[in-house]
């Protein structure tokens, strides 16, 4: 991964290829496609230790499809 700032995925499908993703701008959601749709993390008020550091986590809240 790069040098950029960097967010914790909490919660959603358990088959995410990765739960430490580029962090949005501040204030966004982050929105990783995934199996026909798109999942959903909404920033909570909470940090997280992890293998690179403390990062802020975001929460899954929500799928929507892609519509065909």
């Amino acid at each position: 991964m790069s040098d950029k700032a960097k967010a914790l995925l909490e919660g959603g499908p358990e088959d995410l290829p990765e739960r430490i993703v580029p962090s949005p701008p501040p204030g966004a959601d982050v929105k990783i496609k995934l199996r026909g749709g798109y999942e959903h993390f909404r920033p909570t008020q909470r940090d997280a230790d992890t293998p690179e550091g403390k990062l802020p986590v975001y929460e899954w809240w929500e799928r929507t499809e892609i519509a065909e």
